[in-house]
């Protein structure tokens, strides 16, 4: 296994710079954020992609000798007026992988907030049917963060239909494969490991995120939440300062025969605000990680 991060993290800072800070800390790999351009969240220019713009990221990855492990594109598929238009740049971010050599493009199913759950999963598989195949043609794996989401439903409920194993045996069927983050799981009160044990053939890609639990908060709003803007009963911190033995979790991993990218996603408010305060926190997660992932 490898350990990387994803880019998102780091909105201010160009792929040349995040590249040779993270290949000077020790980490091996980028989860490179692919949004559009006129997104923050972009280190790979994929609705602009020429061949200088390919001549360049293989550069950076060359220079540095980091692995790039996914193309990071987290939005909702499924959308009601948006969804076209997240579709098409999905496919701009695997023709940008297959250019690159990068084996996955991560995204999230997504939900239509006004449909049954029934029919948003009948409508998944109309349109990923064409992704995947696309995807396969090109030589990529379209993974999926188990994320909930729940900021994309106006009560608060799931707005990304791959938030539990059981949901992940019916994207399996679809051809998908797992971006497998715990911080999610410990939050729907699901035993990380117990959950990835029996589909590990399917994981293709992981990113480390910790969860920890705010103490009182879960007694006064319950599992689901407050129902004003209030903060909930968890928030995600850097691997480390949550809930998650990484030890068990990494060595599932292991003896399941993952040898992938362990990529850490960095949504810790404690360390954010600065770049400085971001690789700090990064460092946090990397001495968590690292000693846990010989090789």
């Amino acid at each position: 296994m490898k350990l990387g991060f994803l880019t998102t993290c780091l909105p201010e800072s160009d792929l040349t710079d995040i590249a040779r800070w993270a290949a000077e800390q020790g980490f091996e790999a980028l989860e490179v954020a692919g949004w559009p351009s006129s997104d923050d969240r972009n280190h790979i220019r994929v609705d602009r992609f020429d061949d200088a713009e390919r001549d360049r990221v293989r550069r950076v990855f060359a220079e540095t000798g980091l692995t790039l492990s996914s193309i990071a594109y987290y939005e909702n598929n499924l959308h009601p007026q948006q969804g076209a238009q997240v579709n098409a740049h999905v496919r701009r971010c695997v023709d940008a992988a297959a250019a690159l050599g990068c084996p996955t493009v991560g995204t999230f199913v997504g939900r239509d907030p006004g449909l049954p759950v029934a029919d948003n999963l009948k409508r998944a598989t109309d349109v990923f049917g064409p992704l995947v195949e696309y995807a396969t043609r090109h030589g990529v794996e379209i993974v999926i963060e188990n994320c909930v989401m729940k900021s994309w439903h106006p009560d608060g409920y799931p707005g990304n239909l791959a938030y539990s194993p059981e949901l992940w045996e019916w994207m399996f069927t679809l051809g998908l494969k797992l971006n497998y983050d715990p911080s999610h799981l410990v939050a729907l009160g699901i035993d990380p490991v117990a959950a990835l044990r029996p589909h590990l053939a399917q994981v293709a890609h992981v990113q480390a995120k910790d969860t920890e639990f705010l103490p009182g908060k879960l007694d006064r709003y319950g599992f689901h939440g407050p129902i004003s803007g209030e903060k909930g009963w968890y928030r995600f911190r850097v691997p480390g300062l949550g809930r998650i033995d990484w030890t068990r979790v990494i060595d599932a991993l292991y003896e399941g025969g993952y040898d992938g990218v362990v990529s850490v996603e960095h949504e810790d408010p404690v360390w954010s605000g600065s770049t400085a305060r971001v690789q700090a926190g990064l460092g946090i997660a990397y001495r968590t990680l690292r000693h846990l992932m010989p090789g």
